[in-house]
């Protein structure tokens, strides 16, 4: 691509893409080393266990058998269990050991790990080791877990209580209450399940003679799997271990943890002084892959006579599996309660979450993680509001929103929003969807009788939590900076170096878009480096949409030392001032005499020869840049959704879906349309489809692909979007993040359009998904009498 061509907001095709779809991408489970040996783990069949006596001497005989390990092996060699990586007052942190040592406490549990020449020998030898098991009672809801009776998970953890936290102000909540018109719901947000396209993977190959660890996972922040896995859990240096995670296929947050599975073949390797490969079966990813959403809420919110919002109450039970996944704490608390506010003013709320042990997988981070909590219960309550006061659902939105001119709005639970301009968004939303025509439409219909309905959600999301120091006093333990690394080679091509890992954002396209942007030539000429702990600087990773706001904003930083130390070099070839010198297109020149010029690859050039240098400058043209940001960033948006309900069979049927997203400024808005596309699908697909369910026993019912309602394309109609631009004013690159919108605004939309739809038939609220045998069962229980 020819320089001059302005970059930045252009629709470039990925460049990653070419490789990805003609099968030449490296995954973890592609990386081939001599001498493999390969892993299959034994788990738990039960949800409550204690084991009673694990034989391996049948498996230790089978063919191909390298070496069998249990919990006791692990525990023997002072492995140390899976840290948390963010702790709140008063936290029950229970041991989570990689094998179980005495008691397996969900289903999937790994108690031993079978390690020999191939895959299959493996699974098969691992079919004969032969456990005792004690059953115990199980609980498997975040409700019933703290009942007076309910079995005990942990014995550090009573009534399974892990924490309880809690923002606001509750006594001004409390009076702002008395006299308000008060709406109130009970609220489910179902247990999700992760299908990355990919699979977890895991190959840990050891080297003796130096005592070298490198660890290829399937991994969104190797710089972190590094730090836990080596200090914490596996007890060596941290300059001794490497971790690279190539192609990774999805993650959705799924693969930001360190889990038992990579732990077990990193030691393993060490043991063996050979490689060792774990690859997950779809079975298992549905049973280990670290699970998301989960809450059981109590909400209420009073409105003042004129329709203003005047106070929020809510009480969430956050189902945290059997145990604390590394940043579990976070998620329902600091990234769900401070995100209550939404896009309204809201004078007084207050929020208690209560952290509970169950029968279950681990739950963590799930695209959105919080964020799609905190707005479905707020945008049910605008609209069950919006019904009690019998109030257009938009107008009630808009009579709410912070105005544009309170910003930087600091919000009674803890946030400063950065900037807002929210009523462009809604009336472009309305405009695109033809609102009062659709009205007219559905009441045509609903005399015809067919229900169709239109839904709202007006949110707000929170990305690239910021900054570090305030993020360690609120629990973390680990910075949220990221690092940028660039090299100009002499001549004058560009290597990249990002703390920040792609798995699927088009991280190769838009931080190259940038660098070639910034430096003013071609596209081509710009590379990008991750996922490797021996070529990258420390970074954090990706996740929470943080990637361009935070990883693209240190980019820039070290392009700007690049761009200055080249105006040194230039201004002394020039035999001009530093300051006359002005970098345009790729070019230095003069102040008013442009023809007095030296290229960006002239300047590199000499950089590395160092011929002719100003004084005192040392050669080479190179930066590193760490960002820090002052705040989070915070998108937001209106999305609409149209929904047409046949009573008679339940069946739900998107007619329309319109979206209006405001990310700050967007590099490349082909790839922010293609995120918020498979965001919403992800999202609708909560709203009718996917649920995560356990059996009272603790057994997953929806441990398959023919289990779990994963969405299809015919299901979803065309995603109608379009876009406002407010920058935001904590990076340079004005930046907002779009990794997540999608799924934190749809499935409130859809679930308010069936709402709406079935108003007429005296139906107001399902809860989650909103399956047909859901909505069969409500008409049929409102025309009994009773309103669902």
């Amino acid at each position: 691509m020819a320089t001059g061509t302005k970059l930045f907001g252009s629709s470039i095709k990925r460049r990653e893409d070419p490789r990805f779809i003609t099968g030449k991408g490296i995954y973890t489970d592609d990386v081939k080393l001599p001498g493999t040996t390969c892993a299959a783990f034994v788990r738990s069949p039960h949800a409550h266990a204690r084991i009673k006596s694990v034989n391996v001497v049948k498996t230790k005989a089978s063919p191909g058998v390298v070496a069998v390990f249990t919990g006791r092996d692990l525990a023997n060699a002072k492995v140390g269990g899976l840290p948390c990586g963010w702790l709140l007052p008063g936290i029950k942190l229970p041991p989570h050991p990689a094998l179980a040592v005495e008691t397996v406490r969900y289903v999937g549990d790994a108690v031993a790990v079978v390690i020999a020449e191939s895959a299959f020998a493996a699974k098969d030898a691992a079919e004969k080791v032969e456990i005792q098991y004690e059953v115990l009672p199980a609980v498997t809801d975040g409700l019933s877990a703290v009942q007076q009776g309910a079995p005990t998970l942990h014995s550090d953890a009573p009534g399974n209580i892990c924490f309880t936290w809690s923002i606001g102000d509750k006594e001004k909540t409390e009076s702002a209450f008395r006299g308000a018109t008060i709406v109130k719901q009970h609220l489910v947000n179902q247990r999700l399940i992760p299908n990355a396209m990919e699979p977890r993977a895991s190959l840990a190959s050891y080297e003796p003679a130096t005592g070298d660890l490198t660890l290829w996972v399937t991994s969104q922040n190797p710089h972190v799997h590094r730090l836990l896995m080596a200090a914490f859990v596996l007890g060596i240096p941290e300059h001794k271990m490497r971790v690279i995670a190539p192609d990774v296929g999805g993650g959705f947050g799924s693969k930001i943890f360190v889990y038992p599975e990579e732990v077990v073949v990193a030691w393993a390797s060490r043991q063996l002084g050979r490689p060792v490969k774990w690859t997950a079966e779809r079975r298992e990813s549905y049973m280990t892959d670290a699970h998301g959403r989960d809450h059981i809420t109590d909400a209420e919110m009073g409105f003042s006579k004129d329709g203003k919002i005047i106070g929020l109450r809510v009480k969430t039970h956050a189902n945290l599996g059997a145990y604390l996944s590394t940043f579990a704490p976070l998620i329902p608390t600091y990234l769900y309660g401070t995100l209550l506010s939404g896009l309204y003013a809201i004078p007084a709320i207050y929020c208690e979450v209560v952290g509970v042990f169950t029968n279950t997988t681990p739950v963590d981070a799930y695209r959105g993680a919080g964020r799609p909590e905190a707005t479905y219960l707020l945008e049910r309550l605008m609209d069950l509001g919006a019904r009690a006061r019998k109030t257009d659902p938009a107008e009630i939105r808009r009579k709410n929103f912070i105005p544009a001119d309170k910003f930087p709005y600091q919000t009674p639970v803890a946030l400063a929003y950065d900037s807002g301009n929210y009523g462009p968004a809604l009336d472009r939303a309305l405009s695109m969807a033809d609102y009062r025509k659709l009205r007219a439409e559905q009441e045509r219909l609903r005399r015809e009788g067919r229900y169709l309905g239109i839904g709202f959600s007006t949110y707000i999301e929170a990305c690239g939590p910021a900054p570090s120091q305030v993020a360690g006093a609120l629990g973390a333990q680990a910075g949220l900076w990221e690092s940028a690394h660039v090299r100009v080679h002499p001549t004058g091509k560009v290597t990249i170096y990002t703390g920040s890992h792609s798995h699927g954002q088009g991280h190769e396209t838009t931080f190259t878009q940038i660098g070639a942007d910034e430096l003013g030539i071609p596209w081509e000429d710009v590379e990008l480096v991750h996922g490797d702990t021996a070529a990258i600087p420390f970074g954090m990773g990706s996740y929470g949409s943080r990637s361009t706001a935070v990883g693209g904003s240190a980019i820039v930083m070290s392009l700007n030392k690049i761009k200055e130390k080249g105006r040194k070099i230039a201004a002394h070839l020039l035999e001009a001032a530093e300051g006359d010198v002005v970098f345009e297109d790729g070019k230095y020149f003069v102040r008013g005499a442009p023809s007095r010029a030296k290229t960006f690859q002239e300047v590199a050039l000499m950089a590395y020869l160092a011929h002719n240098m100003p004084p005192g400058l040392e050669p080479g043209l190179e930066a590193t840049s760490f960002f820090d940001p002052p705040n989070f960033t915070f998108p937001f948006g209106t999305h609409i959704a149209v929904a047409e309900v046949d009573p008679e069979t339940g069946q739900v049927k998107i007619v329309r879906y319109v979206a209006v997203d405001d990310v700050g400024r967007v590099v490349n808005p082909m790839i922010v349309d293609g995120m918020v596309h498979g965001g919403i699908a992800q999202g609708v697909a909560q709203a009718l489809w996917e649920s995560g369910v356990y059996d009272s026993s603790g057994q997953l019912l929806t441990g398959t692909m023919m289990d779990y309602a994963l969405p299809k394309a015919d299901q979803l109609p065309f995603f109608e979007t379009d876009r406002t631009e407010t920058p935001s004013p904590v990076n340079p690159l004005g930046v907002k993040g779009a990794g997540e919108t999608g799924t934190i605004a749809s499935t409130a939309a859809v679930a308010n359009a069936v709402m709406d739809a079935l108003a007429p038939l005296g139906v107001s609220h399902i809860d989650l998904p909103l399956t047909p045998d859901r909505i069969w069962r409500a008409i049929r229980d409102a025309k009994k009498g009773g309103r669902a």
